[in-house]
């Protein structure tokens, strides 16, 4: 504590940002780490296995009606921000994908509430801001690990690195599966440019549509973490031809991202810096269920909240995506697991089931145990949740009449 506020104290003096992130000498290409330059100087540290498979036999062309579903919605933005979405040939989706209803807001701003007289064909009337389309065929099918064109993407979010996802890349690299997990820049082992505007939001989805480019096969599955989730909605958003399935780890709702004003993180570098041991501290009391010796030793594993208050600071303000609202993912005809901490400090359960109300095709599963950092807290659970989602394929439903809408 002593140190850090000395520390904090000398770069006030020196103008100096404390800023010593960077690429760690002693990690090398044989660990199973790699480091891709994604623009000059901008270095990220990524973990990639990929299994030695034998050649496989030629398998006979699967049905195309196995595991097709239909995605037919018109998204309608009304001037007032109402966001009015019908499932169109609701047929093709399968029963055990169908989220509750959208609850829409009547003429007197309550939802469910009985409907005026009238009040029908006024809401008719009015004008749209914006209406989306969206109609297409994907087939969904199971990516077991010996498939060779399936590869698993891990992103995590602020403070975090790849290493909290440990136990998900030794249990999939087991199975069989291909995957691949950066840093963000300035987390982990990556680099850490010295200015603010390497870590906007744009800034570090560039820098994970380069490890996509760079690794994706013909069936991603992208799993984020937190902030980490905002960047696989952008990837599925990209490449939707691409993106197979999504998980979301604790992500949050639907909503545009916006810094807020009144943060902590808009305090000085030097102010953040002396303030970490704090911040690890309360970190480690709203991140976890229980704050035992096993927490504390998982937070010092994962390398959770271990940034520099420089990076930390302008990470945390460069989350401005004006486009990620509730259109931009009711968009999204991919599936798509949620997974929640149900003690979870940073992101409340109604975040996630509104999430849920707003995709096409989603599953919400809660954990009890768990809080933000579940997939270290339950990594048993969290594998086995993963992992039945991965090999999630769904039935072809029986059709039914095309005037169905949700």
């Amino acid at each position: 504590m002593l140190t850090s506020i000395t520390d904090g104290f000398l770069c006030c003096l020196l103008g100096k940002t404390p800023n010593a992130v960077g690429p760690l000498d002693s990690v090398e290409s044989s660990d199973g780490f790699t480091f891709l330059e994604v623009k000059p100087g901008r270095i990220l540290r990524i973990h990639h296995s990929a299994p030695e498979r034998p050649a496989a036999p030629e398998l006979p062309a699967p049905s195309p009606e196995r595991g097709a579903v239909r995605c037919q919605r018109r998204i309608t933005l009304y001037r007032n921000g109402q966001l009015l979405i019908e499932n169109l040939g609701e047929a093709s989706r399968p029963e055990s994908a169908r989220c509750p209803p959208c609850p829409v807001p009547e003429a007197n701003g309550e939802p469910g509430a009985p409907e005026p007289a009238g009040a029908a064909a006024k809401r008719r009337k009015r004008k749209p801001k914006r209406v989306v389309t969206v109609d297409c065929k994907k087939r969904i099918t199971s990516c077991k690990g010996t498939h060779g064109d399936v590869v698993l993407f891990f992103i995590h979010g602020v403070g975090g690195s790849l290493d909290i996802w440990k136990e998900q890349l030794e249990f999939f690299s087991k199975l069989g599966y291909e995957v691949v997990a950066p840093d963000l820049a300035g987390h982990g082992c990556s680099s850490a440019p010295p200015v603010a505007a390497a870590y906007t939001f744009y800034a570090l989805a560039e820098d994970m549509r380069a490890v996509f480019k760079r690794y994706a096969k013909k069936r991603n599955i992208l799993i984020g973490h937190s902030y980490g989730v905002s960047f696989c909605t952008f990837l599925a958003h990209e490449y939707p031809e691409l993106v197979h399935k999504v998980i979301m780890i604790n992500g949050g709702g639907p909503t545009a991202l916006e810094p807020s004003l009144c943060s902590i993180f808009n305090l000085p570098p030097c102010v953040l810096h002396c303030l970490s041991p704090c911040l690890a501290w309360s970190f480690l009391k709203a991140g976890f269920a229980r704050q035992g010796a096993k927490e504390k030793q998982l937070l010092k594993e994962g390398n959770a909240f271990n940034v520099s208050s420089f990076v930390l600071r302008a990470t945390m303000s460069g989350q401005y995506w004006p486009e990620g609202d509730e259109l931009y993912h009711a968009e999204l005809a991919v599936p798509v697991l949620l997974v929640h901490g149900m003690h979870d400090k940073f992101v409340p359960i109604e975040e996630d089931q509104r999430m849920a109300e707003i995709l096409l095709i989603a599953f919400l599963k809660v954990i009890d145990e768990g809080s933000h950092m579940v997939m270290l807290e339950c990594p048993d659970t969290v594998n086995t949740l993963l992992h039945e989602f991965v090999l999630w394929e769904p039935d072809t439903p029986a059709p039914r009449g095309d005037g169905d809408t949700k």
